[in-house]
């Protein structure tokens, strides 16, 4: 299903090839995702966090840093349970997650990424916010090879996608800025899920389930 839209822009932020969304699901980690926030730091990268609940309790400076350092934090349940069937139990698991997330970040629209990517028409009818998917699976949760994640990105990665990655493996953490450093050289701008959307000219919609800022998952 493709959604209406304004004319794409041919640049993005001043980049010559456009704007990639890496997205990164389970942490916080304390022991690979500061590794990371300094990494996109230093190559003036965004990025969006999509964060385990359970995951954060002694981690919250570094969920504080992410706002801070510009990039998007969203939700990814509170213990990574499969959320599509809507039941009590899983809108307990989003809510419980968006509660912590507020309580450290202040109020706001936290987006969804449902685990596995599983949704259903009751998950998204039930839901505030937009759910997100993704263009490109690394599987670098499997591959745990820095050298063949970033091959993978590189080569496949085009203006518009989103990524799917995982900052708790410091093969995926090596393989992203490696791969910006590559795509950025090309042209490309690496930036949040809402500034994706906001330079397609896309108003997300809550229960949406977006494969891109203009594509919803036709599933």
């Amino acid at each position: 299903v493709f959604l209406a839209f304004c004319v794409p822009r041919a640049r993005c932020g001043g980049a010559e090839k456009g704007c990639i969304a890496l997205t990164f699901d389970d942490g916080p980690s304390p022991q690979t995702t500061a590794t990371l926030l300094d990494g996109l730091k230093e190559r003036g990268a965004h990025a969006t966090f999509f964060l385990i609940g359970e995951q954060i309790a002694g981690n919250e400076d570094l969920v504080r840093r992410m706002k801070d350092e510009g990039h998007q934090v969203g939700s990814h349940s509170y213990t990574h349970i499969r959320l599509d069937s809507a039941d009590a139990a899983a809108l307990a698991e989003i809510q419980k997650t968006d509660e912590t997330l507020r309580a450290i970040l202040g109020d706001g629209d936290y987006w969804l990424r449902p685990p596995w990517g599983f949704a259903s028409d009751a998950l998204k009818s039930a839901v505030s916010v937009p759910l997100i998917y993704w263009t490109i699976d690394t599987m670098d949760w499997s591959v745990r090879n820095r050298d063949l994640v970033a091959h993978h990105i590189i080569e496949n990665a085009k203006s518009g996608d989103i990524v799917l990655l995982h900052d708790p493996y410091d093969t995926s953490v090596e393989a992203a800025l490696q791969a910006i450093e590559v795509l950025q050289a090309q042209g490309y701008e690496f930036v949040t899920l809402e500034e994706l959307f906001s330079n397609a000219g896309v108003t997300p919609q809550a229960g949406h389930f977006y494969l891109r800022a203009d594509e919803e998952v036709p599933w």
